[in-house]
């Protein structure tokens, strides 16, 4: 390519490694949480009741040691739910190893994100992983239509409406949903925004979405402010926007399928440069798709034979 303004592509070892393991403490989630399934399956059959939800390895051991059942089909499943605890106390282990491990590399980034409420590590290196360059991003509108949590417009005439969008990088879209509901859960700027939405006359999930497309603003301020090596202004976490229409405004990108790791194939986030082809202003109106059809031959009308 011999464009000027492409951008020349570079792998970061950094994020690269970031992604790596963020991807094996995913795993092991996943792991964990199909292990405390079946100890809870197990459980549920040798104890009335069964356990609590939320079930650490020394609660099971604990739990399992009270149980002495005397037929071949209760020791069987005894022995079963000991081996999962064994294995749920691994995979504990395994997991605490990578958050020490995550914690580690991303605090030689010098990235700021674990700074703000409701970013753990997993979330950290998950953004920096997939983000990589935030710089790519002309603004946090781009940044909004490529993380899924910019609304879409779906006005029909005098009736102007968004929906929610289910394209974006889902990872991502993921990440600030937890970060969305840490912030609910506690006193927190993001807890009185997501209250004066409703007050507003949100219904739950509006409320929580709007909150998600505050929170991918304060992300993105963040990372820039990593990436020009400054600090993050003093400012409140959630900007204080009440209209929908002027959250929208600069969200409405005219962009194509972007291919990013973790969209969908219909995604319209942006590709590798994001500036491309999109739009910071709204669209004047719906949006309208010109679709090119075969025109219809009209059949001469069939009459009785001579």
């Amino acid at each position: 390519m011999r464009t000027p303004i492409l951008r020349r592509v570079e792998v970061d070892a950094e994020n690269v490694a970031l992604r790596l393991l963020v991807d094996r403490r995913d795993e092991l989630g996943v792991a964990r949480s199909q292990t405390i399934n079946r100890i809870h399956k197990l459980l549920l059959e040798l104890l009335p009741g069964g356990a609590k939800v939320f079930l650490t390895a020394p609660q099971a051991r604990a739990l399992l040691a009270t149980v002495r059942p005397r037929d071949i089909v209760g020791r069987t499943r005894r022995s079963l739910a000991a081996e999962k605890i064994a294995e749920l106390a691994v995979i504990d282990k395994k997991i605490k190893a990578a958050k020490k491990e995550l914690t580690e590399l991303i605090t030689a980034t010098g990235s700021g994100l674990l700074q703000l409420n409701g970013i753990g590590p997993s979330g950290a290196a998950r953004l920096l992983g997939d983000v990589g360059d935030v710089v790519r991003f002309p603004t946090k509108a781009h940044f909004a239509s490529w993380n899924g949590t910019a609304p879409i417009d779906a006005s029909s005439g005098e009736n102007n409406r968004h929906r929610l969008s289910r394209s974006g990088n889902r990872r991502i879209n993921r990440v600030l949903h937890i970060m969305a509901i840490v912030q609910m859960r506690h006193d927190t700027e993001g807890r009185a925004y997501y209250r004066r939405k409703l007050a507003a006359g949100k219904s739950s999930m509006e409320a929580i979405r709007c909150l998600k497309r505050r929170l991918s603003d304060v992300v993105y301020r963040q990372m820039v402010a990593d990436a020009q090596g400054t600090t993050s202004p003093a400012e409140p976490e959630v900007d204080i926007v009440d209209d929908v229409a002027e959250v929208t405004a600069a969200e409405v990108l005219l962009t194509g399928p972007g291919g990013q790791a973790g969209a969908a194939a219909g995604s319209s986030a942006t590709g590798s440069d994001p500036g491309a082809g999109s739009s910071e202003k709204s669209l004047p109106g719906p949006a309208t798709s010109i679709v090119a059809t075969r025109r219809r031959s009209r059949k001469a009308p069939v009459g009785p034979r001579p």
